[in-house]
């Protein structure tokens, strides 16, 4: 593009946002929400977090309180030994108190919105396109019909019919491609046929887009980081950050973690059918939002220290004893604080995976009292309660003999089978795997690919964020709607 070309586009963007009163937050207002405009943060109340208003952009935070509708501590969950089986203390992040219940809101918004404000994307004459297996491109729509863009979803037909729903809701093109969870290479497959055919689309690939990473590294980082501090005391050592691979986001977040607690390690969890980066294998699975047969671009593999993969039935199993009654009188019974049982739903399939393989991280290691292990909580049951009544149908009520076999094996009986620590070696030949997608199928050069072996790229690229805070506060000053806020509010 031209910086004529771009230079058009920004002020297009420029003047839709003012038409619309669209401020755009920074990625310092995400991480700290005090940062917020006051006049903002006082209307933020009488919105729901849901609707279609602009100001909810600035919910694309961790701190959301979702009883008062403001700010307020990081959203978390911490799991107690007595459900986890493990003496250490496990605290997920909790992402259903972001807009549309997951945080893939904020990656779509680290994507999105650079380039918006650098003219690299024009809302008013273009589309955005989403490929995702399925938060990703939810969280894509709805940025997109904050900022007034229009969108196109892609992901695979065998998602749970949640997403299609709330998609079709929002008013989003919707492509559905072959296949489920595991089938990301039919995805990008859509994306080659979307280039040759709609010229006005613009593709934003969670799994290349380093906006994904970066969004996880300023926002998600610092908030398991406060999270940590509030509960470690003297004592408490961060041993480890635990996160699916999916698109590789969150991991970002580990690496965040690594730097600011040196001897933190990163365990990467994959489902067990589709064993990717443990045994370069493949399959089908049922863990949904983790995506895999392929390395993600954006993975930092030389971060990487374990490889956890996860076995789907267990997921399964244990999304029905977190949400059957009959699974909550058992915890009940078996001891598991009351406050806790009442939050299980807060985990949806992929949460379970990650709770999962923090265990196996937690054994593997041996951890203690003094340890915490913290993880990323993606979803809520909200997502996947027609996964529940497809179980119930195909297996029969949920009783207290089930509740009482999948409590004792899916979760006391963690161990540490399919897991491996890294070496060196490993980590170059899993980083080596992205060859296969990403330079003979996706158009990356081996230079490229070369590159994100090296530590110093990764420094180089969170070294950007302070140009794109930059960036977002000159467009809001072009906009001249914070300054429109501001002054009817003290009118």
């Amino acid at each position: 593009m031209s910086d004529l070309a771009r230079e058009k586009s920004r002020l297009h963007a420029v003047e839709r946002c003012r038409q619309r009163g669209i401020v755009i937050p920074t990625f310092a207002e995400m991480r700290d929400p005090s940062r917020v405009d006051p006049a903002i943060r006082r209307a933020l109340p009488s919105i729901d977090m849901q609707a279609l208003d602009a100001r909810n952009l600035f919910r694309i935070t961790w701190h959301n309180d979702p009883g008062s509708g403001g700010f307020g501590p990081v959203n978390a969950l911490e799991i107690p030994a007595e459900l986890s089986g493990v003496p250490v203390p496990i605290v997920g992040l909790v992402g259903k108190h972001f807009p549309t219940g997951a945080h893939k809101v904020g990656a779509a918004f680290g994507c999105l919105v650079p380039r918006l404000v650098s003219g690299e994307f024009d809302p008013t004459t273009q589309r955005a396109v989403w490929p995702s297996t399925g938060n990703y491109c939810r969280g894509g729509a709805f940025d997109s019909a904050l900022l007034g863009c229009q969108a196109l979803a892609i992901l695979p037909e065998g998602m749970s019919r949640e997403r299609f729903e709330w998609l079709a809701a929002v008013g989003a093109e919707i492509i559905a491609t072959p296949g489920s969870e595991s089938n990301v290479k039919e995805i990008f497959d859509a994306c080659w046929e979307i280039r040759k055919t709609r010229p006005d689309a613009v593709i934003f690939n969670q799994f290349d887009e380093f906006g994904n990473y970066l969004w996880h590294w300023a926002v998600t980082g610092p908030a398991a980081e406060e999270v940590f501090r509030s509960l470690a005391g003297s004592r408490g050592r961060l041993a480890a950050w635990v996160g699916a691979t999916g698109s590789a986001g969150t991991l970002a977040a580990g690496d965040y973690l690594k730097d600011a607690f040196p001897g933190c390690t990163i365990t990467v969890a994959e489902a067990l059918q589709c064993p990717t980066l443990l045994s370069a294998g493949f399959g089908t699975h049922r863990i949904e939002g983790i995506g895999d047969k392929h390395v993600p671009w954006i993975h930092n593999a030389r971060n990487t220290d374990l490889v956890a993969a996860i076995d789907d039935e267990a997921a399964m199993r244990l999304l029905r004893l977190f949400n059957e009654p009959a699974g909550h009188a058992l915890l009940r019974r078996r001891g598991v604080p009351e406050s806790t049982v009442a939050r299980l739903p807060l985990l949806g399939i992929s949460s379970i995976c990650n709770l999962l393989a923090s265990i196996k991280t937690a054994r593997h290691y041996e951890l203690g009292a003094d340890d915490v292990v913290l993880t990323c909580f993606t979803d809520s049951v909200e997502l996947y309660r027609t996964r529940l009544a497809e179980l119930s149908v195909e297996r029969g009520p949920y009783d207290e003999r089930h509740a009482e076999v999948d409590f004792e094996r899916r979760l006391l009986g963690v161990t540490t089978d399919h897991l491996r620590e890294l070496t060196h070696p490993e980590r170059k030949a899993i980083h080596n795997l992205k060859y296969f997608t990403w330079v003979e199928q996706q158009g990356k050069t081996v230079e490229e690919l070369d590159a994100l072996w090296s530590p110093g790229f990764w420094r180089d690229l969170q070294g950007r964020l302070p140009e794109w805070d930059e960036a977002i506060t000159a467009f809001n000053r072009e906009t001249g709607v914070l300054d429109t806020i501001k002054r009817g509010a003290s009118g």
